[in-house]
């Protein structure tokens, strides 16, 4: 894929955050749209990769995974940006609604993280041989998931909301320092893992299914990111409202 493919993804994810928020009236059918897309693009990309595409050429029919693998791993990565944008911001400008955003975005792209590493290592198995291995490629990946995991928990165990806030956008910022290593890993290191495809490492009809599997995930990105944050929403809301807990108080013997 081009150097650029990440930014104009990126751009577009924003762009219908973006949208989704400045334009209330989009807020009730947007997300809903996105949905149905998505799973009409889903149909489509089962015809594509199944069928439609020829099988690689050293992995064969095991080559059709990575139409849903790379596309599963890019929304995670964009997702996560999406959630170091949001925690910078917050601590330029307090907000309650981009904390809520950068909960979701960072749950989602957990979501979409486990579900590639998951992908990859069936596609492992038959290539590699093994289900695992301790290649520079997916340790850093492993250790991106986990210290985004810590992150969800870390908010999960933190009460007063504003110290949640604010912590966690810290975290969130010492977490993405993880992502640009995942990356280049496999240029920095020995890695047993492929490089990046570029538009001349794949067949036409191949980049084409690559393609439409990246923008199929990207709308079911948007969906889910708005449906969290919703729930990041009332939850804060419900938070916020509730009245404090009355001091106790000591009862003589």
């Amino acid at each position: 894929m081009p150097f650029w493919s990440p930014l104009a993804l990126l751009a577009v994810a924003l762009g219908l955050v973006i949208t989704h928020f400045a334009v209330p009236t989009t807020r009730a059918w947007m997300w809903k749209a996105s949905a149905v897309v998505g799973l009409g693009a889903l149909a489509l990309l089962l015809y594509l990769g199944l069928i439609w595409a020829p099988p690689e050429a050293f992995m064969s029919d095991v080559g059709r995974i990575l139409y849903v693998h790379v596309p599963f791993v890019w929304m995670c990565m964009i997702a996560f940006t999406l959630n170091v944008g949001c925690a910078i911001a917050y601590l330029m400008k307090k907000s309650w609604r981009t904390d809520a955003l950068a909960e979701s975005t960072a749950e989602i792209g957990v979501m979409f993280g486990a579900g590639g590493v998951l992908m990859g290592s069936i596609w492992a198995r038959p290539t590699w041989g093994v289900w695992w291995d301790w290649d520079p490629r997916l340790i850093s990946t492993a250790v991106m998931l986990l210290s985004y995991v810590g992150y969800l928990a870390f908010r999960s165990f933190t009460e007063d909301p504003e110290r949640r806030a604010t912590w966690s956008a810290a975290a969130s910022i010492l977490g993405y320092v993880s992502l640009p290593i995942v990356w280049f890993s496999v240029r920095w290191w020995n890695s047993l893992h492929q490089v990046q495809s570029t538009s001349q490492s794949l067949d036409s009809q191949m980049r084409i299914v690559m393609w439409w599997g990246t923008v199929t995930m990207l709308f079911f990105l948007f969906a889910f990111v708005v449906k969290r944050y919703e729930i990041a929403r009332s939850r804060q809301s419900s938070a916020l409202e509730a009245p404090p807990e009355a001091p106790r108080q000591e009862v003589a013997a």
